[in-house]
């Protein structure tokens, strides 16, 4: 039996005044209270944030390959036509999604000013997902004066928009650090992200949410208590969120793999008979909202990790029409194969298209870890997708696919500028999903492979590196 991946989800959510609460920027206001002006006066409005280039191509208003045509910086060059609406999800403004957080809260975490309510409950009201239901669980706001006692207090943290305060998020334990706020904060945004890139998915894949049976939570935010701390499940809490109320599921946690581990453990599941259609998920991460902001100060140019993203996968038993996972050939970095980059690159790509007798000039499209390297360039993190693809047509180079003289061709026609946000286990690789499934049910592309890499190292409880990579067929069956 044949397994495909029908559908995705693809949200960004602008929270330029989060920034000062991801992990980099928070430590860092700690020693210099000044930081915060600079940090405000390089904030992008939502409006540029739509207009922003590698964002359109995130929800599919674009082709990533149009990056290659746009000078740079893409942030001085965006499109006059950007919209917050794409093919694939959505660029949600943040008061809109203030009002997602309340309904995500079911433990009254977040208080928002009743003034802040009102301002904003018929934006809120008309987004084409909020039901009355919703609208009544946004409320009508707390007291001033009680948010203002609960942050002077130290029990909550305050919560703005557009720099002034109009709410707070509380700690639910004085003595538990798992459910301080600034983790409950990180909690709260991935499941409210997470849930908004669910419906947008099954919105595209034309299913109720009464028809999935089974949700795999990939976010890289651990939920759970002191006594267990990443225990889980993020994915029941999206699920029932949403409506998912015949689903059961569970979280899987894999550093910057864990979308493509729960995408092969999805194909797993159908392809055993067990459920027929499971979603794999995942919401934003707040910790590296602002992870690179201080050499964008340096650079004079906006802080461009002011937002988060979120993804959603349906895998589905085959339809003839969607592309196929080939289970037959997953690539993955054993634990013996070393940490050498041309080790892993050689594991992931190699080893399996061998099984399958094929050539790595058979793929048309790698997608690996696409981080917008806008970003990861001025902190001199590199450009991460132009260095793996190098490193990709160097192994086809080697293995004597290609002339040494065809790296760069290589490079242009099998890769693709980087153009996701830097939120870990978003970027890796699956962000091209939807468009790759858009070619390839159009007759367009034949073969994708996703290669991702994750550093199991940072966990400090080995010094292993991991990595992963599945292919994904154009369906046979489809007439186009």
């Amino acid at each position: 039996m044949s397994v495909v991946i029908k559908e995705v989800g693809y949200v960004i959510v602008h929270v330029p005044d989060f920034v000062q609460y991801g992990s980099k920027p928070s430590r860092d206001l700690l020693e210099d209270n000044g930081l915060s002006k600079q940090i405000a006066s390089h904030l992008r409005s939502y409006e540029e944030t739509v207009k922003y280039p590698p964002h359109q191509v995130f929800i599919g208003n674009r082709h990533p390959d149009e990056l290659n045509e746009i000078p740079k910086p893409w942030y001085e060059h965006s499109f006059q036509n950007g919209k917050r609406q794409g093919p694939f999800g959505e660029i949600m403004p943040e008061e809109e999604f203030y009002g997602w957080m309340k309904i995500a809260d079911d433990f009254d975490l977040l208080w928002l000013n009743p003034d802040f309510v009102n301002q904003i409950r018929d934006k809120f009201a008309s987004h084409p997902f909020i039901t009355d239901q919703h609208v009544k669980k946004l409320g009508e706001g707390k007291a001033p004066e009680n948010i203002k006692e609960a942050i002077e207090q130290g029990n909550a943290l305050p919560v703005y928009f557009q720099g002034g305060l109009v709410g707070s998020l509380r700690r639910d334990h004085d003595k538990d650090d798992t459910l301080k706020a600034e983790v409950l904060m990180e909690n709260l945004l991935a499941k409210a992200s997470g849930s908004l890139a669910m419906l947008h998915l099954f919105k595209r894949a034309g299913i109720k949410p009464t028809d999935v049976d089974f949700v795999l939570d990939c976010t890289e935010t651990a939920i759970g208590d002191r006594y267990n701390r990443g225990g889980g499940s993020l994915s029941k809490a999206m699920a029932e969120m949403v409506g998912c109320v015949n689903a059961t599921g569970n979280d899987i946690r894999a550093f910057c793999c864990a979308p493509n581990h729960a995408l092969i453990n999805a194909a797993g599941l159908v392809e055993s008979g067990i459920y027929n259609n499971v979603v794999v998920a995942g919401g934003g991460c707040l910790a590296k909202v602002g992870m690179k902001f201080s050499a964008h100060l340096k650079h004079h140019m906006p802080i461009l990790e002011d937002i988060i993203a979120a993804i959603a996968f349906l895998v589905t038993k085959d339809d003839g029409v969607s592309p196929i996972m080939r289970l037959d050939s997953v690539g993955k970095h054993d634990v013996g194969a070393g940490s050498a980059q041309q080790t892993i690159m050689t594991s992931l790509i190699v080893k399996p298209l061998n099984k399958l007798g094929l050539k790595m000039t058979e793929i048309d499209k790698y997608a690996t870890e696409m981080h917008n390297p806008e970003i990861t360039l001025p902190a001199g993190s590199g450009d991460t997708p132009y260095t793996n693809y190098r490193i990709i047509a160097s192994l086809a180079a080697l293995n004597k696919q290609i002339d040494k003289t065809e790296i760069e061709k290589f490079v242009k026609e099998r890769g693709m500028p980087g153009y996701a946000p830097t939120q870990g286990h978003v970027p890796s690789a699956v962000p091209f999903l939807g468009h790759a499934l858009e070619a390839m049910k159009k007759g367009k592309m034949k073969r994708a492979m996703f290669v991702a890499k994750g550093s199991l190292f940072l966990g400090r409880m080995s010094q292993l590196s991991d990595g992963i990579s599945f292919l994904l067929e154009a369906n046979p069956k489809s007439s186009n």
